[in-house]
């Protein structure tokens, strides 16, 4: 089953759902504020991608944080921040079982 991980109200998320849903395709929405988030799978995609594709630097959330909070070096350190402030995340992570996509690409889309 496909998840689209997100928050509700934010405009590429809802392109993203949009778009699966005029092309048939059942996914699972995970709404981060609302459903919360698991460490376990926030590290798995870190792993998977490296927390500089994973963190939104160019939000409005990251632009307030303290240069100290800023200043990542580890993994650990950008799993911590993403944790305790989840709209740093990019949006949407798509993920089914082979294919894990940050963002919303029609092209990259098209391939699930």
């Amino acid at each position: 089953m496909l998840t689209l991980y997100g928050i509700k109200n934010c405009d590429t998320v809802k392109k993203a759902r949009r778009w699966l849903e005029d092309h048939g395709i059942e996914y699972e929405f995970h709404d981060f504020r609302q459903d919360g988030l698991e460490k376990k799978l926030l590290s798995s995609w870190v792993d998977d991608l490296g927390w500089e594709s994973v963190l939104n630097k160019r939000s409005t959330s990251w632009r307030n944080l303290s240069e100290k909070d800023k200043n990542i070096t580890t993994d650990a350190q950008a799993i911590k921040l993403l944790l305790a402030n989840p709209t740093l995340i990019k949006r949407p992570i798509t993920q089914d079982r082979n294919t894990l996509l940050v963002g919303f690409k029609e092209a990259e889309f098209k391939k699930l």
